[in-house]
């Protein structure tokens, strides 16, 4: 058995092939392929701290989760995955000590921290260890009722909505790109999967199928506003009946295909941000992460209950859709605007 490395691990390999082993009957029916002995056993000595890796599904939070727990492994010197079996509490309060001797935000030690939880959880239900050792180290509490993403007022999101031009194609796009964000709260990663057919009516309501975090799919009505838009998009752009291909797409391409989806950086930088100059929004308050707290606050403010805006956002723990709540931090219900001589 060879070793491999990913995420600062040193993981198992599965055994190669063998097609010398003789396969096994199951009520008379011979299958066409069946794991071998070897193959067998190779997959009963994958290390549980391996398997949690390969079981994020998303390739961003895998990638975060990666370099967050690298760098505890090289903190400790760990060199192989089961050695995280050996870790105590005390080792988890020597590692949030050193993310704090570096100055690092509360929000990126708290990050640091989680995604340690979550592998010592994984190996907790695979019996691998009997308790979490994150469990129980105090977190930093600055910042940990609010996210760090601000919100756009509604006459900023009316600006950006009105900012791209609606007699041109990348103007169409844009606007109906900037809907979706600004009426049904996706993220970026989840607006460049969607395709045509994501796009359907579903009960008798437009729809959009999204598939989030964690390969989870939710549906969620289109807001009449961005309905015009995406078919006034879809009828410039002539692409409705191309179910699997991507519902927004590049208006020119140097190497001339444009069927391919945007990439999370052209919503960003040729979408977001461009229109955000345009409209004179403030840029370091226009993310695409922005438009998402944006919507998240402003169905809120109007009534939401917030069970369903955890289902609305994708999000699997109601904590997390609670730092999207701007409702108390809203500057024009401050004190100070009542104050009067």
């Amino acid at each position: 058995m060879t070793d491999e490395t990913q995420g600062g691990l040193t993981e198992q390999r599965l055994p190669e092939m063998e097609d010398a082993a003789a396969p096994v009957k199951i009520r008379g029916i011979e299958p066409e392929r069946l794991l071998t002995r070897a193959e067998f056993q190779g997959l009963q000595e994958v290390p549980p701290e391996a398997e949690w890796f390969a079981n994020i599904q998303n390739s961003n939070t895998r990638q975060a989760y990666q370099t967050d727990i690298r760098g505890f492994t090289r903190f400790l010197g760990i060199r192989e995955a089961r050695e995280f079996r050996t870790v105590t509490r005390a080792h988890v309060i020597a590692w949030r000590k050193e993310l704090e001797r570096r100055a690092l935000a509360p929000a990126t030690v708290r990050r640091e921290l989680s995604a340690l939880s979550d592998l010592f959880d994984h190996l907790c239900d695979s019996n691998a260890i009997t308790h979490n050792p994150v469990k129980g180290v105090a977190r930093p509490k600055e910042g940990a009722n609010e996210g760090k993403t601000p919100a756009l007022s509604d006459a900023q999101a009316k600006q950006l909505l009105a900012a791209p031009p609606d007699h041109t194609m990348k103007g169409r796009r844009d606007r109906a790109i900037l809907a979706v964000l600004l009426y049904h709260a996706l993220r970026r990663a989840e607006l460049c999967s969607l395709r045509v057919k994501d796009y359907s009516i579903r009960r008798g309501v437009q729809t959009l199928t999204v598939s989030g975090k964690g390969g989870k799919v939710r549906y969620l009505p289109v807001h009449p506003a961005a309905v015009r838009l995406i078919e006034e998009y879809l009828e410039a752009r002539g692409h409705r009946l191309d179910g699997p291909g991507a519902l927004f797409q590049p208006v020119k391409n140097p190497y001339g295909k444009t069927e391919k989806p945007l990439t999370g950086r052209a919503i960003h930088a040729a979408v977001v941000r461009k229109w955000a100059l345009v409209a004179g929004v403030h840029l370091s308050a226009v993310r695409p992460h922005a438009l998402r707290t944006t919507a998240a606050t402003n169905a809120l403010e109007h009534g939401a209950d917030i069970a369903k805006v955890q289902e609305w956002l994708g999000h699997s723990s109601i904590s997390t859709t609670r730092l999207y709540d701007r409702r108390k931090s809203r500057a024009e219900d401050s004190p100070t605007f009542k104050v009067e001589y």
